[in-house]
């Protein structure tokens, strides 16, 4: 049957520019691959000319649900940010970060004081556009200073229509965020405080809507049709449903597997019986993993496949819907993980793994429960075990103890909460995905 490309872009074309290909193309110069499809890189924009919107300027507040009060200068784009606040630790890599999904419905705060200093770079996003509704800086860089910058970070913001908020006390934002809680803010001209105030009495937690349904791909694509190995033959075809996804998961997907990027609500038998695929990806992605939205039909699908003793492999959200099949709760975090210097702990070797990491949400502890929550309390309904299978923990973080990855006893799956193609961070758990592809030709006769 023939495949829809789906593509998560929402820029505006200049007058008289015409539509350009996109640079992300995981697919290309791959050996056995004839005509990859191609998709729009979030920053493609400020090479294509793409128009900006105006820009932001004078003096910002910005404001917390539980009273803060933040003074600061406005960038980016003009208008109002809000959502949930957040931060993360990364030193490096702020172009990943606002291209990454899972910040979607989220203010994104940088504790590092200096953002923008190398600029942005042409085919560095993580998709197609910047997700979080908001920045907060302590100081963002207007002349970056690296040979293959083509923009400065406020661009890109402008063309995506994301505000932006600098000259914050970042560092009091983050104590207040560890020691509290995540919390709703919004952030604007400080003409508008008033205005701001009332939007922040009525608004509602991201975690209420269906963010997965925002983030990801409409329709199913093959990535790389007809790749081969160095031995000429045909790659096993995965299914990698995509809960919003990030471009360099694909990248590495891509190496070991022809793969079908799919809407995360498409069902197993779909998936068997229409492209006859032979494992099972679940990716990242925001929100709250019990949102009954998209996010409960890819928990449906994983179920099916472990029931199917399919190989399956899930990633952070991923890896908190395997959670739910299994039975197992899922809680809000106090302020939740997002940096590239997270240890984790395998239980199985011993080894401890620096992991790149962005999630709100944990699985519960069969035995310690929810470690690390939310003063809020909020947390999944019990479940049932979906797939009838006991789950092992496998992986757990060295700071506080949460489930950080989960073994399927008795079949060809696992789950991981932290990124192994780590874009931003390191790469000490990048094995993974080779493992998962051993794992793979194992349990479909192939050698390795």
């Amino acid at each position: 049957m023939p495949i829809i490309m789906g593509v998560r872009f929402r820029l505006k074309l200049m007058s008289g520019v015409k539509s350009q290909t996109g640079s992300f193309s995981p697919g290309q110069n791959q050996r056995g691959v004839v005509d990859a499809p191609s998709f729009f890189d979030a920053a493609d924009g400020l090479l294509f000319g793409h128009e900006l919107s105006p820009a932001a300027e004078g003096p910002g507040v910005l404001l917390t649900a539980d009273g803060g009060r933040y003074l600061g200068t406005l960038f980016g784009a003009s208008g109002h940010g809000e959502g949930e606040l957040v931060f993360t630790t990364g030193m490096m890599g702020y172009q990943e970060s606002l291209t990454d999904p899972s910040f979607a419905g989220q203010v994104l705060t940088f504790t590092y004081p200096l953002i923008g200093n190398y600029g942005i770079h042409a085919g560095s996003s993580e998709s197609s556009a910047v997700w979080p509704r908001g920045v907060v800086v302590r100081h963002a860089m207007h002349q970056p200073d690296h040979r293959h910058s083509i923009a400065p970070i406020e661009d890109l913001l402008r063309l995506h229509n994301i505000p932006g908020i600098q000259g914050i006390d970042t560092r009091a934002i983050t104590r207040r965020v560890r020691e509290l809680g995540t919390v709703l803010c919004v952030f604007g001209p400080v003409g508008d405080e008033e205005l701001l105030r009332e939007r922040l009495g009525s608004m509602t937690s991201p975690d209420l809507e269906d963010l997965v349904h925002e983030v990801s791909i409409s329709s199913p694509v093959v990535l790389n049709p007809g790749a081969l190995d160095m031995l000429d033959h045909p790659l096993p075809r995965l299914g990698a449903l995509d809960c919003g996804i990030k471009f360099n998961i694909l990248r590495n997907l891509c190496r070991h597997f022809e793969v079908i990027w799919c809407p995360p609500d498409t069902p197993f038998e779909t998936l068997v019986n229409d492209f006859h695929i032979d494992a099972l990806f679940c990716s990242n992605g925001p929100g709250d993993p019990a949102h009954q939205g998209k996010a409960s039909l890819a928990r449906n699908t994983l179920a099916d496949a472990v029931r199917a003793n399919m190989p399956v492999m899930g990633i952070c959200l991923g890896h908190q819907l395997m959670g739910l099949a299994s039975g197992l709760q899922t809680y809000k975090m106090r302020y939740g993980h997002r940096g590239a210097n997270q240890p984790v702990v395998d239980l199985k070797t011993g080894l401890v793994s620096i992991t790149s990491q962005n999630h709100g949400f944990a699985v519960a502890d069969p035995e310690a429960g929810m470690l690390a929550a939310h003063p809020s309390g909020a947390c999944s309904d019990v479940g049932e075990n979906l797939h009838g299978a006991e789950v092992a923990v496998r992986f757990v973080n060295a700071n506080d103890r949460t489930v950080e990855g989960l073994d399927i006893v008795g079949h060809p799956s696992f789950t991981v909460q932290f990124h192994p193609e780590a874009c931003p961070g390191p790469h000490d758990a990048a094995p993974l995905f080779q493992q998962f592809r051993e794992i793979v030709d194992q349990t479909i006769g192939v050698g390795v």
